[in-house]
């Protein structure tokens, strides 16, 4: 189906059985200390959106370390209001003079903010140890 530009089109049900299902289990934080002294690790469960964006932002004020990594590996998506909070999550670590590194991040997690083009911004790292080194 085709539609005027900035339309959304409605997929097919032949598109819809493509596309892989996302988890609609409830929103988790859970905090620990990294291996490196000054390391604070969020690991995030469920996905970022408009209703939970609040919970992560307040996590991450929470945390104090000089360095935080967002463990994302069971963030099945985000919507626009995730993007915002990682930014501001970004922003807020960058004039704390605190380092910021995500791990995890699956494709439809980095496909949307490279699509928004913030992924610049984040450091990504396949595993919390790797993420830990490069802040330690």
């Amino acid at each position: 189906m085709t539609g005027a530009p900035g339309c959304v089109a409605w997929l097919s049900g032949v598109e819809q059985a493509r596309m892989p299902r996302m988890s609609t289990g409830s929103f988790q934080i859970a905090g620990r200390a990294g291996m490196n002294a000054g390391v604070h690790i969020l690991s995030v469960k469920g996905a970022i959106t408009h209703g939970t964006s609040s919970a992560l932002q307040e996590a991450v004020n929470a945390a104090t370390a000089r360095g935080l990594i967002l463990d994302l590996t069971e963030v099945p998506s985000v919507d626009s209001m995730a993007v915002g909070a990682l930014v501001r999550v970004y922003v807020s670590c960058t004039k704390g003079g605190r380092k910021l590194a995500f791990v995890g991040l699956n494709h439809r997690v980095r496909n949307v903010l490279q699509i928004v083009g913030v992924d610049p911004l984040f450091e990504t790292y396949a595993s919390i140890s790797e993420a830990e080194s490069a802040l330690g």
